[in-house]
């Protein structure tokens, strides 16, 4: 006998809502994610335009996307997530409807409603679809957990101190201003 889902939505439905509604697809579960706040949209702001830098810097080529970026994690309809920042160094990943497979580097920005969704289930998701690096940042903790789920490493960083990506040492982002 066969296992049935338990959530039988698809990238369809989600596809199909209203644009000013966001809205995640976690193994055909939906995800309604409430409008970011100022500090939320700052940060990212910030980590757009430093990881940028910093990949032009090192001379590596890769993309850096801010939410709203659809990435669809798995070779299914089931699964369709929207990181804070994305990046993606293999650019065949890459297509008019956002990013087909998983992402070399995620971020989340943490919000009081987005507390469960990243620190587990998004944790668990992304580690098995294949990201290296996993950064949760969390404002209100002043803290950024990084994962490197290839080399099975964690680190927590203060805003104090400035955050190292594990796969690109080169690139630190300091966060202490929020």
């Amino acid at each position: 006998m066969e296992a049935k889902a338990f959530f039988s939505n698809t990238v369809a439905d989600i596809e199909a809502l209203d644009e000013d509604v966001r809205a995640e697809l976690i193994d055909g579960q939906i995800y309604y994610m409430a409008p970011p706040v100022t500090v939320h949209q700052r940060i990212i702001s910030k980590l757009v335009r430093e990881i940028g830098n910093g990949l032009s810097k090192i001379g590596k080529d890769c993309e850096v996307l801010p939410a709203p970026f659809g990435v669809y994690l798995s070779d299914d309809d089931r699964n369709l997530v929207e990181p804070d920042v994305s990046v993606i160094c293999e650019k065949e990943k890459l297509a008019e409807k956002g990013c087909h497979g998983a992402p070399d580097w995620v971020i989340e920005v943490v919000s009081p409603s987005s507390k469960k969704l990243d620190y587990s289930i998004k944790l668990f998701k992304y580690r098995t679809a294949g990201v290296k690096e996993y950064w949760i940042i969390d404002p209100e903790a002043r803290q950024v957990q990084i994962r490197d789920f290839e080399n099975d490493d964690y680190m927590c960083v203060s805003f104090d101190e400035a955050a190292s990506c594990m796969h690109l040492p080169e690139i630190k982002i300091s966060l202490s201003e929020y």
